[in-house]
Formats: C-alpha cells, sequence, structure tokens
C-alpha cells in the first residue's frame, strides 16, 4: 500500500503515468511528487509506484 494525496492506494507496481491516464488527470497541468521529490514529465513512464511510497498530485488551477 501507498498513499496518495492523504488516501491509502494499492497501485504499487503501477507507472506514474498510467495512473494519471486512469484517473482523467493531464499531465500538462500537475505536478507529481514521490518522497518529497518532484518527477520530471519525461520520467512518468519510467517511475513506479512502490509500497510506502507518498506520492501528492498537485493540480494547477487558474482563476481570477
Amino acid at each position: 500500500m501507498l498513499k496518495i494525496n492523504g488516501e491509502l492506494s494499492d497501485e504499487s507496481g503501477k507507472s506514474v503515468s498510467d495512473y494519471l491516464n486512469e484517473q482523467g488527470y493531464n499531465p500538462k497541468h500537475i505536478v507529481v511528487e514521490i518522497n518529497y521529490e518532484i518527477i520530471p514529465k519525461t520520467k512518468y513512464d519510467d517511475v513506479t509506484f512502490k509500497d510506502d511510497d507518498v506520492v501528492e498530485i498537485i493540480t494547477f488551477m487558474g482563476g481570477g
């Protein structure tokens, strides 16, 4: 199990890219942090979630 945005999740072994696609995130509008390290967008296909990871997905919002 790992934590994604504070919620326990059983996504171990899944790539960042696969998870984002399944959840409907637009990679152009987010930042992914795993264990306090920002993951470059170019690595989303290569980086996989592991047990005990702490993942934060930060979405940018516009407004005025």
